[in-house]
Order: C-alpha cells, then sequence, then structure tokens
C-alpha cells in the first residue's frame, strides 16, 4: 500500500525490508548521516569517475528528501549483518541501491543506480543486496522490469549485473551527464521471472 508520498512499502521484520544471510536493506533516516557521509569520504576514490554519493551532512539531508518525497524512486541503504569484533551485531552499512525513475502502468520499470563503500567492495554484499532489490522489485513493488545504466570501463558494476542475470540490450554515446562531462553508458535490463 502506498504511504502518504505514493511510496510502496514492502514489508520486512524490524527495521528491515528485506534480509539475506549477509545483508539486510532499510531505508535511508536521518540518522544514517554521518555513517553514510563518512562511508562516502573513505570510498571517493573507490567511487571516482562512475558516482558521487553525499559526503557532508546537508547534502545527505537533501538526497534522503528527495528519494522520500518522489514516488518515483525507492532507496534502500544495503547494511552488513553478522558480528564483528566481541561478537556485536554490526548493521554497518555496506552501500546502496535506488530503483530510479519508476514508471508504473503498462510499463511497470525502474532504473537501478548503486554503490557499493570500499570497505565492503568485492566482498559479494552487493550481490546478496541487488538480488534482494529484485525480489521486493519484481513481488511488493509490482515492477516487470528493472535497468541498469553502465558505463563501458565500470568493470566491476558490469559484472554485478551480469551476475545477477542481467542482459546487455544496448548501447548509448553520451546518456548521461556525469562529472561534468556526457558519458556513454551500456544498457542492461532484466524482466521478472514468468509466473
Amino acid at each position: 500500500m502506498p504511504d502518504p508520498n505514493g511510496h510502496r512499502t514492502p514489508t520486512g521484520t524490524g527495521p528491515y525490508l528485506a534480509e539475506g544471510p549477509r545483508t539486510a536493506l532499510r531505508r535511508f533516516t536521518g540518522a544514517d548521516a554521518a555513517e553514510f557521509t563518512a562511508r562516502a569520504r573513505e570510498s571517493r576514490a573507490h567511487h571516482h569517475p562512475w558516482l558521487f554519493p553525499p559526503e557532508r551532512s546537508d547534502t545527505y539531508a537533501a538526497y534522503t528528501e528527495a528519494l522520500a518525497r518522489d514516488p518515483a524512486r525507492e532507496g534502500f541503504l544495503v547494511c552488513e549483518r553478522g558480528t564483528q569484533g566481541e561478537g556485536e551485531a554490526d548493521g554497518a552499512i555496506a552501500g546502496f541501491i535506488n530503483i530510479n525513475n519508476i514508471v508504473l502502468g503498462g510499463f511497470r520499470c525502474g532504473a537501478l543506480g548503486y554503490g557499493a563503500f570500499a570497505h565492503a567492495a568485492g566482498r559479494g554484499l552487493m550481490g546478496e543486496a541487488l538480488g534482494l532489490v529484485m525480489d521486493l522489485a519484481f513481488g511488493p513493488l509490482g515492477l516487470h522490469r528493472l535497468e541498469a545504466n553502465i558505463q563501458p570501463g565500470n568493470a566491476a558494476s558490469i559484472a554485478l549485473v551480469r551476475r545477477a542475470g542481467f542482459r546487455l540490450e544496448g548501447f548509448s554515446p553520451d546518456f548521461l551527464h556525469i562529472d561534468g562531462a556526457w558519458r556513454d553508458h551500456e544498457r542492461w535490463a532484466i524482466t521478472a521471472p514468468a509466473p
């Protein structure tokens, strides 16, 4: 059922909307600003030149407010599950996955935007989390198709969607304006499994 801003709310247990063995998804909150922005700053070299998540509390607040207000977007923090140090539950933010430009009706499609923070990269966490997002997208959110537009040199991102079963559908020159220039992108997509 949509909330007052038009968002469809996936159901999960406790603070999480979906859980896997090593990751869980939850909504962005204001309380996450310090951790999220610190992780973004630590990951600047890891993300460049593909991605520029908010690195300051004011830009984080604007980013999360836009996610919450826009019914054509769903935002998920990827949180690490398990234990760390003295056996305490971790819950550290490992990354994020957003579904943007959601169109319903006969299309029922959304475009993914995502990023792993450097401490979580290469550990399989984003692959598991992407599977959770796909389950939400093709289940409670009622989507039929997810797209991922990726710059051709971003090998890690291409490998992530390829492992998840996305297919390469084409190439779009000058597709998105990123870091001061129009960038070429490969178009990857997946559709809901047949019932």
